[in-house]
């Protein structure tokens, strides 16, 4: 481990903050953001639980190896786990105490008869006799969304009617091209029927497939909802199908008996009729019918233009239309009667909103189309890839033509090699042995980690971008750094030389002698994949990990929320992922606590004057700071987030084995603000003269706190530490609505030391405590900040 000096043995930094607390500034207090959890607080099944919140016995069969077999479970907001279980191993859930009669947030609002299974494990985590009721809502994942302030999530409906390759299509390139101002994440159907979605979106996306399926699912009350969202300034695309759907009415094969649909449809956004197939060849299920639509538009875009097409409509009279704009007409000659203009692409005016439809697919990346050499479909796959670049600035102006803002990438950024880094010989002999022994090599320089593979280097003479399409399947370069350090030209964006000086002296200044665990040995990537991914999806590797393990990266290309949005992070975001081996005694659903104090610690001790940056905590774990223009406001409207917390765990034996992955914005240009642009406008609102935050620096000072952090509450629990995270938090006596029949009102009092449940005092119409008191898990309410409201998961 290295370490001789105690940071115990003296006051040190981690105690002062904690004892004295720090010059902070006024904090404004309001409740916050959605949590998310897809089961128990505990991690057990939902299914597994009873009414009351017990949980059943239950076992989980044998398809691993030996005896174990695998669970991928949640515990509590932003806390994954893959348990594994013995052959007959039962476990129980954490109990949620929700002192109150009146709002059960989803549960059966019965009395338990007990608290504990009989036979529960003994790393189970104790708690008192309560006769409290209990918060056992069913939930649903959140949409990894933003704030009220920036409408930032782009809604691909994922669901009955939509085809899967075009969703895949849709979220290809919709997140090429909109990332990283936008998070482009696929839709169940039921978040688009009861989630309160609207206010953090900014689009939402029909794609191709068949829109009867879309119109048994949505009609009613979910276009109801989304036709309110468009006209109150939202946007809409609906691909090929979609634009059927969104069109008065749709006409598709009309007289042939085995093929027709027509009808009314409800959103009406294009108040004529859509027409097709404009081509004829159409089978539903196969690539019969395709071809490279040639497009004419009406501006100005390299020629020859061509679009997948596969059944789509032509949309009739669209220059009839007042609230229609045609962007984009077939130049052959449609097969259906079109009396008017052949338009293929049209966008239209909803109320203070706007709709584009297409009769065909622009959103199709042609290197993800797999065709049959010799068919027709590779032809028209050929012509496509030759006149990509013209597709992508068509879908850009169509995006820009609907309010939106468009990055100018026309590629995913390459993988670089990975580059694993240590002043620690030592460790590092040891983990290049355990690599090579215990995990092999599968041919050559080859290492299987588990999902991925690494090609493993030795020397820094190869140093080069992995050109390959599919960025999770290509084999990943890694350079075993134990000779000589990477120049800093091969990392431009992350110095190693600099982080692994930086370390030593954040320890140093927290009064260890040498450097701790965190930190001491990582692995830095310029364009990785996940961070997270890297490491929680390769099991072999992550069994062979020591403790304090970080994978570091610049770009991630499929980088991962809590709820497994994907999404390709710009330049200027910090992405790690640290591994902690841990007893299974601890309450690990509290590391997410812990994580973001030391990250917001990190920011405000960097230096004299960095105590000031307006950075705070959302309960549970997100980053939130003021934006650059409301650095002299204090309200939460004017909050943003920069950052958050995924916390996934393992269990082997007998340790959890946990990957803390952690996001924070700190020079990227978007999707909301970064660290060193409130900085920069704080330097010219208050004159003062902050230097920019390096990551470096930033990640030393993180791991290091973090560690101090870890080690004291591994003795003392969360105790010691409630007070600060009280002081960074944005909460405390805010009031809120509780959306229960009678929308209770209460008052944010703080969170459960135990269990980091939200804890609140309901309140009269007077202001008066009633005396009830709640206790809210995460997993189980939606909590959103900026409209003092917290609800039910449904």
């Amino acid at each position: 481990m290295g370490q001789t000096g105690s940071a115990y043995h003296h006051e040190c930094l981690i105690c002062h903050w904690i004892n004295n607390g720090a010059d902070f500034r006024s904090q404004v207090v309001t409740p916050g953001n959605e949590a998310v959890n897809e089961i128990g607080h505990a991690g057990i099944p939902k299914e597994t639980q009873s009414p009351s919140g017990l949980s059943r016995n239950y076992q989980i069969p044998d398809h691993r190896r030996g005896n174990e077999s695998r669970e991928r479970q949640r515990i509590g907001d932003g806390v994954e786990t893959f348990t594994n279980f013995g052959k007959s191993r039962n476990c129980c859930a954490l109990l949620v105490t929700l002192r109150s009669h009146k709002y059960a947030a989803g549960g059966a609002g019965r009395e338990p008869e007990n608290h504990l299974s009989a036979n529960r494990p003994a790393h189970s985590c104790q708690f008192e006799r309560s006769p409290n009721k209990r918060n056992i809502s069913n939930t649903v994942p959140d949409q990894h969304f933003s704030t009220k302030n920036n409408s930032m999530n782009v809604l691909v409906y994922n669901g009955p009617g939509a085809a899967s390759d075009s969703v895949k299509h849709c979220l290809d390139t919709l997140r090429l091209l909109l990332s990283p101002y936008y998070a482009v994440a696929p839709v169940e159907p039921r978040t688009l029927l009861s989630q309160p979605w609207q206010a953090k979106t900014a689009m939402v996306v029909i794609p191709g497939g068949a829109d009867l399926g879309v119109c048994s699912t949505l009609n009613g009350t979910g276009n109801q909802k989304i036709r309110q969202f468009v006209s109150a300034g939202g946007k809409y695309i609906g691909f090929c199908s979609g634009g059927y759907y969104a069109s008065a009415r749709c006409e598709f094969e009309v007289g042939n008996p085995n093929m027709e649909v027509s009808g009314a449809r409800e959103l009406k956004f294009f108040p004529g009729v859509a027409r097709g197939a404009s081509f004829k060849g159409f089978e539903y299920g196969t690539e019969e019918g395709t071809r490279p639509a040639k497009l004419k538009t009406h501006f100005a875009v390299q020629q020859p233009l061509y679009n997948y097409y596969n059944g789509g409509a032509v949309f009739l009279d669209a220059d009839k239309h007042p609230n229609t704009q045609i962007l984009a007409e077939y130049e052959e000659s449609v097969e259906v009667e079109c009396p008017g203009p052949q338009a293929a692409v049209i966008l239209c005016s909803v109320g203070q909103g706007k709709a584009l439809l297409t009769g065909t697919h622009p959103e199709y990346n042609p290197t993800l189309l797999e065709a049959e050499p010799g068919t027709d479909f590779e032809k028209s796959s050929k012509v496509l890839k030759e006149h990509d670049a013209a597709r992508l600035e068509f879908m850009r102006h169509c995006l820009r033509s609907l309010g939106l803002k468009v990055n100018e990438e026309s590629t995913r950024p390459a993988l670089t090699p990975l580059v694993l880094i240590s002043r620690q010989k030592e460790q590092l002999a040891k983990l290049v042995y355990d690599l090579e022994h215990k995990l092999g090599y599968e041919s050559e320089n080859i290492i299987d980690l588990g999902k991925d593979k690494i090609r493993v280097h030795k020397a820094l003479d190869k140093f080069q971008q992995t050109d390959l399409s599919d960025p999770e399947m290509a084999v990943k370069d890694f350079y075993i750094c134990d000779a000589a350090l990477p120049k800093p030209e091969l990392t431009p964006y992350f110095n190693t030389h600099q982080y692994l000086t930086e370390l030593e002296e954040a320890y140093k200044e927290l009064g260890y002698s040498s450097v701790g665990e965190l930190g001491s040995i990582i692995v830095y990537g310029e364009v990785l994949t996940s961070s997270s991914s890297l490491m929680m999806y390769n099991t072999p590797f992550m069994r062979i990990l020591p403790h304090g393990f970080a994978i570091v990266g610049t770009v991630q290309v499929a980088g991962r929320g809590r709820t497994g949005n994907v999404w390709v992070n710009p330049k200027g975001v910090f992405a790690m992922t640290l591994f902690l081996k841990m007893p299974l005694t601890t309450p690990v659903v509290l590391l997410q606590y812990l994580v973001s104090m030391s990250m917001v610690q990190a920011v405000q001790t960097y230096g004299v004057g960095y105590e000031k940056i307006p950075i705070r905590l959302k309960w549970p774990n997100d980053i939130y700071i003021l934006r650059p223009d409301c650095l002299n406001k204090t309200d939460l409207d004017s909050y943003t987030k920069i950052g958050g917390i995924l916390v996934e765990t393992a269990v082997f034996e007998n340790n959890y084995h946990i990957a803390i992955g952690t996001g924070l914005n700190v020079f990227n240009q978007g999707p909301t603000t970064s660290l060193n642009a409130v900085i920069s406008e704080m330097n010219k609102t208050f004159g003062t003269k902050l230097k920019p935050i390096a990551t470096e620096k930033l990640t030393a000072k993180y791991l290091s706190i973090l560690y101090t952090m870890l080690e004291r509450f591994k003795v003392e629990g969360m105790e010691p530490f409630m007070d600060l995270y009280y002081r960074q938090w944005l909460h405390s006596g805010q009031k809120v609505t509780l959306d229960h029949p009678g929308s209770p009102k209460a008052v944010i009092t703080g969170i459960s030391k135990e269990f980091g449940l939200l804890t609140a005092k309901e309140v009269d119409r007077y202001g008066n405590f009633t005396g009830n008191t709640y206790e809210l898990q995460p997993d189980g309410n939606a909590f959103d900040m900026f409209r003092g409201l917290i609800s039910k998961k449904l």
